[in-house]
């Protein structure tokens, strides 16, 4: 299998660590448009070499793993290129613009909206983990618009890579994952903002700050160039889970204010109820 994937990060790295245990014939060429990136990633045996934009046209297999903002574009760029049996897919945090944006485009059929519900707070080739997507979900959208046997080619490389399969229209995912998945960056970068402004001396907060303070800034370390993207294209989205989050902050802070801890109590313990949903989560 000829497979080209288009970033080669953390995302598009870990893809072609799997791709190429699974399909050790194939060739995985890598296109990026940091040569760095290119250099390190060969240098760490992610691609097998190093390409243009223009190559896909003899791919089997394109992944996109790209900022979102540059995605749209990039898809389109792609489909104009491709042959009639090659497989697109795309694997950004956002879903509705892309499907979208080639909605009518003529090989609309070779594309696979998806977006791999996985990843960690470090970014670059040197990011990329092996079975970074075993046991974890893929959530597939617009499925219905993807040939039947590219849908089964996807099927099959999801498969070997150990996920879990979800279906959604686009609309649906970019709602629910502004709320799964982007407000609690926002509520990371945040946190992490406050204590610095608040908090001048490093060192005081390197020596107090504890393992829950760690991890709940552990997303603050997260790519702004990729995540501003996210927050501008699921805005709508993202605002009402802010207006909701911001107002349940200011019902605790008042709950403080009035001095009713019982109420605060009962409030963490509804809350609680959340580790029995996410205790199955690696």
């Amino acid at each position: 299998m000829n497979i080209h994937i288009i970033g080669i990060g953390l995302i598009g790295g870990s893809f072609a660590l799997d791709l190429k245990a699974f399909y050790p014939q194939s060739k995985i060429v890598g296109i990026d448009n940091c040569k760095e990136h290119l250099e390190k990633a060969m240098e760490l045996g992610l691609i097998d070499e190093s390409g243009e934009l223009e190559d896909v046209v003899d791919s089997d297999l394109v992944i996109i793993a790209v900022p979102v903002d540059v995605g749209i574009g990039l898809l389109k760029k792609v489909l104009d290129k491709i042959g009639d049996h090659t497989l697109v897919i795309d694997a950004g945090s956002t879903k509705e613009k892309i499907c979208t944006a080639v909605a009518t485009h003529l090989k609309r059929r070779n594309f696979l909206a998806a977006h791999p519900i996985s990843g960690t707070e470090f970014s670059g080739p040197e990011a990329a983990i092996s079975e970074l997507y075993r046991n974890k979900t893929m959530i597939i959208c617009e499925v219905e618009k993807t040939a039947f046997k590219l849908q089964e080619k996807a099927l099959e490389i999801f498969r070997h890579l150990g996920m879990r399969i979800r279906y959604m229209d686009a609309k649906s995912h970019d709602k629910h994952i502004a709320y799964v998945s982007h407000l609690s960056h926002i509520s990371s970068f945040m946190l992490g903002k406050t204590v610095l402004e608040k908090e001048r001396n490093e060192r005081d907060i390197f020596d107090m700050a504890g393992s829950g303070f760690a991890s709940t800034v552990r997303l603050a370390k997260s790519s702004p160039a990729m995540w501003t993207p996210i927050f501008q294209q699921n805005r709508e989205n993202i605002l009402e889970t802010l207006t909701e989050y911001i107002s349940n902050l200011n019902q605790f802070k008042s709950l403080m204010e009035e001095n009713n801890f019982e109420e605060v109590y009962r409030e963490m313990e509804k809350t609680n109820h959340i580790k029995s949903i996410l205790n199955g989560i690696n």
